[in-house]
């Protein structure tokens, strides 16, 4: 019972979470601040693939977040190239 309620703040966390980093992403309002709020609801996705493999206690949604984490990882690096590349343009 304990277990339950915890599995459902902690859900409830991280879905307000991606509520917020979505939030953020859509109204920007600079190019840079929707980067930061794509890093973070990557973040958080990989927060809730982890405690999903806690709760169904199968150890492959960890490498699936491990996999997604690299991605993220690259996709934030390529968006950071995009926005430094976009200021330079700006000088």
């Amino acid at each position: 019972m304990t277990n339950d309620i915890l599995n459902i703040v902690v859900f409830s966390l991280l879905g307000l979470g991606v509520l917020f980093a979505v939030i953020r992403f859509i109204k920007g309002p600079k190019l840079s601040d929707r980067v930061v709020a794509l890093d973070t609801f990557n973040m958080i996705v990989i927060g809730v693939i982890a405690v999903l493999a806690a709760v169904f206690q199968n150890s492959l949604y960890l490498d699936i977040a491990m996999v997604y984490a690299i991605l993220a990882f690259l996709e934030t690096v390529v968006f950071a190239r995009y926005v430094e590349g976009k200021n330079d343009d700006n000088r």
